[in-house]
């Protein structure tokens, strides 16, 4: 009876395991500029690295400077040789504080967003 108590219990500890992995949702692992830098020159680019592939229709990037003036970027494209990175060119920045806001939806359609600051000296 304990054996087949102690399977029953690790059956269920695999099960809670694996699909809370399996509903885990992408994370941003990183970004160029760093969140909280102080960059120079001004950055031409911000790449978003993440935890899982995006899908790019419904990845959207945008820039907020310190006045609240939306800073759009020309072009947002998911790296070519990385699934998981978005690439969002952007015009010409000048000095001040910026607050990168990105929403995205990954392969298996959840969707995630954040922001983040950083400073043009």
């Amino acid at each position: 009876m304990k054996s087949k108590n102690l399977l029953v219990a690790t059956v269920a500890v695999f099960g809670l395991v694996f699909t809370s992995a399996a509903f885990a949702h992408a994370k941003l692992e990183s970004s160029m500029p760093q969140a909280n830098s102080v960059v120079s020159p001004a950055p031409t680019q911000v790449r978003l690295q993440f935890s899982d592939p995006l899908e790019l229709p419904f990845s959207k990037v945008k820039l907020v400077d310190e006045k609240g003036t939306i800073v759009e970027p020309s072009k947002i494209a998911v790296d070519g040789a990385n699934p998981k990175a978005l690439v969002a060119t952007v015009p010409a920045l000048h000095s001040g504080t910026y607050r990168v806001q990105w929403s995205s939806v990954t392969r298996d359609g959840h969707k995630v967003k954040g922001e983040f600051a950083f400073q043009v000296k």
